[in-house]
């Protein structure tokens, strides 16, 4: 049986980040991909020029053509924009029951633009969080999914995660990789307790799509069979990788996508 994932996001127009980084994720990792798309961005290596929403009843036909006739084994959440794709996603979800879900809340682009209404936080909280088996924020839409500042250390990062689950999420992998320091640093709390995943830090500026990789790489081991805690390790290996091989790549004049084929393409012949 092939495995099967579905990614539910926005497109990155310049293929960097949202449906297309969790497409060429899916892939590398051996998984088929398919896809729902709620909006639609303007966007190039130097960020975002615009947003088109797609309307929610499109959004949940998409979903629902697939749970028609593909046999999802996990499926993956990122941009949202507003209130109304979010009630569209959470109605599609209940044509997947029992399917994993990994979310992630995707708020602000790295470029500073923003991705999600300030008035459907409180939405995705409620119709989405306690329906994904994880949530993966990064350290600043951690500190908007609670109304406070970032975490700035370990223990910090450890205890919004801790209340993240409080409000209602299964699992939170916090992503540590908005921190300072030689490593990068993400923290899975689920029921089990704490799994710490580490990686030096990569000397990059190219690191365009690392969250919905991280996510879209988690989603994919699940869609093959892989326990959570067995999925997350496995993401973090991968888009490590994918960061470290990302300077390979020449994709326009701002921060590059990170590189999801390092394993395929050859490297280009030094001069």
């Amino acid at each position: 049986m092939t495995a099967i994932a579905l990614t539910v996001a926005g497109s990155d127009s310049a293929g960097g980040a949202g449906i297309q980084a969790d497409l060429k994720t899916f892939a590398a990792l051996g998984v088929h991909g398919a896809s729902a798309l709620t909006a639609l961005t303007a966007q190039n290596t130097r960020g975002v020029e615009g947003v088109h929403v797609v309307p929610p009843d499109f959004v949940l036909a998409q979903m629902k053509a697939v749970a028609r006739d593909l046999k999802v084994g996990a499926i993956k959440i990122g941009m949202l924009a507003t209130s109304g794709v979010i009630a569209a996603v959470a109605e599609g979800l209940n044509d997947f029951p029992g399917i994993p879900v990994v979310l992630d809340p995707v708020m602000v682009a790295a470029s500073g633009d923003v991705l999600l209404d300030k008035d459907a936080i409180a939405t995705l909280k409620s119709l989405l969080m306690p329906r994904a088996v994880v949530i993966t924020p990064n350290l600043p839409e951690a500190a908007q999914l609670l109304g406070t500042s970032e975490a700035a250390t370990e223990s910090e990062m450890r205890a919004q995660a801790r209340e993240l689950m409080a409000l209602g999420a299964n699992a939170v992998l916090i992503k540590g990789g908005h921190a300072k320091g030689k490593t990068a640093t993400d923290l899975l709390l689920d029921s089990e307790g704490e799994l710490r995943l580490e990686a030096l830090r990569v000397n990059t500026k190219h690191d365009h799509g690392t969250g919905c990789t991280l996510s879209s790489a988690t989603a994919a081991e699940l869609a093959k069979g892989a326990s959570l805690r067995e999925a997350v390790t496995t993401a973090k290996a991968y888009v490590t990788a994918a960061i470290a091989a990302a300077d390979e790549l020449h994709i326009g004049t701002g921060r590059g996508p990170v590189h999801h084929f390092h394993k395929w393409w050859s490297k280009p012949a030094k001069t």
